[in-house]
């Protein structure tokens, strides 16, 4: 994978954001240091595979938005918490239909118990703030 930051500077993305943990599989122990020296910015926010927060959905969306439209290259240990995340964040932020972000969702997988619970309560609070 450290190699690959390199084409991924050079495809064009700005930056890079990491939701795995720092003891994932494959994590790789500096790769903020890799990438900053690549001249990108580097943001790391592990989300706890089993135990998603709305803290860390909003801590994501925010720093989606900080970016504004610079493009960033998201990932984690096996793209699921990416996916869910991004998910949320087109439904809730940039108001895609459901129905449309859950067909890309469900091309990476249809998420577990946790997940499912996570992305519904998501979902539900924004009902509630838009009543």
């Amino acid at each position: 994978m450290r190699h690959q930051f390199q084409a991924i500077r050079d495809a064009g993305f700005d930056g890079v954001i990491n939701l795995a943990l720092p003891t994932s599989d494959f994590a790789i122990e500096d790769e903020g240091s890799i990438v900053t020296k690549l001249g990108m910015s580097y943001f790391h926010m592990p989300v706890d595979f089993g135990r998603p927060t709305t803290n860390d959905f909003q801590k994501f969306c925010g720093v989606l938005q900080a970016t504004g439209d610079r493009p960033m290259f998201i990932h984690c240990a096996a793209n699921l918490r990416v996916s869910a995340f991004l998910f949320l964040y087109r439904v809730m932020v940039e108001g895609t239909p459901e129905h449309e972000a859950l067909l890309d969702l469900h091309a990476i997988w249809h998420p577990d118990p946790v997940w499912h619970v996570f992305i519904q309560s998501q979902l539900r609070s924004q009902s509630k703030q838009n009543l």
